[in-house]
């Protein structure tokens, strides 16, 4: 890539906000266009970003001279849409998680993508959180012995979204960086949600996930929570490691603890096992800014032609989990193969496991 990268920024809310300002002051690029439908935002904007040009249409953003890459951070809904103008006009494209509401739409963008070989990266902002990124060394490491099981709760009192239910608001955190830790996408989902707000969509949910090799994933997600909570746990058969993401001082703490089976099983059927309690520590994490990392690692990956870390495939494994989610929740928690989209129910040796 030579010189800076000209960027147009599509949707302004909290979070389009936070792109203008990482893009503005990374060196290889440069915000030319901020996009948005509310007049009030774009004036925000204005004000704190003298210079960036504004305007309420998407196709007039991408048409200005300088425009080499697009952020979208629109409605979830939007996206595949929004994208897909970008890639058709030759941008390269960041767009928030989830890449689309549908697996059939992610594959598409991705094909798209590829054919005229341009950048299609999805905003999974916590794979570049330099507290996850501690928890994947570890555990590439070798450090946690046999991985039993993870959980995550990502909960707060709102903020309520009015184009999807929390599910799909919060839990694609949480699954790409269950995907990411484990090098694996789950076999089967089961999930629950309620609209305990009495809101049009459901507003908590609890969704549990069927990795390979027996591991189990859970994630607790909810917009009714009186405290906010960012928190993923692993646990492994030699150690037990905590991202707390809320807590500046220790955001890695690990739990040299474990269980050791020490002998054959009594008469009664029983294993005898051993328990053992070392020391806790807090690893030293680097302090960066995750969406900062996030936006570099799309101006690198841009000018060299690599990869993403959250490609439109991997965004598009994200988005099969979430389809398998909703449907289970239709089900009141059925069990539900991920891979085979046709397929009702998760099923195991012909025996559908929702009857076991």
């Amino acid at each position: 890539m030579i010189g800076q990268l000209g960027v147009a920024i599509l949707g302004c809310g909290y979070w389009g906000v936070n792109y203008v300002r990482v893009f503005s002051e990374l060196p290889e690029a440069r915000v030319v266009v901020v996009c948005d439908q509310r007049a009030e935002r774009l004036q925000e904007v204005g004000r704190r970003f003298p210079g960036v040009q504004l305007t309420t249409h998407v196709e007039e953003a991408l048409a200005l001279d300088g425009v080499d890459a697009a952020v979208v951070c629109t409605e979830a809904k939007s996206h595949y849409s929004i994208t897909r103008r970008c890639l058709e006009t030759g941008k390269h494209v960041l767009v928030e998680k989830p890449i689309t509401t549908t697996v059939a739409d992610a594959e598409t963008l991705t094909a798209l993508a590829e054919s005229i070989h341009l950048s299609l990266m999805v905003g999974h902002t916590f794979l570049h959180n330099p507290g996850v990124r501690k928890l994947k060394d570890y555990i590439d490491q070798g450090e946690l012995g046999r991985i039993y099981y993870l959980y995550a709760r990502r909960t707060n009192l709102g903020p309520i979204r009015g184009d999807v239910n929390a599910l799909w608001d919060l839990a694609p955190h949480d699954v790409s960086i269950f995907n990411y830790l484990l090098n694996s996408v789950p076999e089967w989902v089961s999930a629950v949600g309620a609209k305990v707000l009495q809101n049009c969509r459901e507003d908590v949910g609890f969704i549990s996930l069927g990795y390979r090799d027996g591991i189990i994933g859970h994630i607790h997600v909810g917009w009714a929570e009186p405290n906010k909570v960012r928190e993923v746990v692993v646990v492994g058969s030699d150690k037990r490691i905590v991202f707390d993401d809320l807590n500046p001082l220790e955001r890695v703490r690990v739990f040299d603890k474990g269980v050791t089976f020490i002998g054959e099983a009594t008469s009664y059927g029983e294993h005898q096992f051993q328990m053992r309690d070392g020391d806790i520590i807090s690893p030293r994490v680097e302090v960066s800014e995750p969406l900062r990392n996030q936006c570099s690692h799309f101006l690198d990956c841009v000018g060299s032609g690599r990869s993403p870390l959250a490609s439109g495939l991997e965004g598009r494994d994200v988005v099969r989990v979430m389809e398998a989610i909703d449907r289970s929740i239709a089900r009141k928690g059925v069990p539900i193969d991920v891979a085979n989209g046709d397929q009702n129910e998760y099923r195991e040796g012909g025996v559908s496991s929702a009857l076991r």
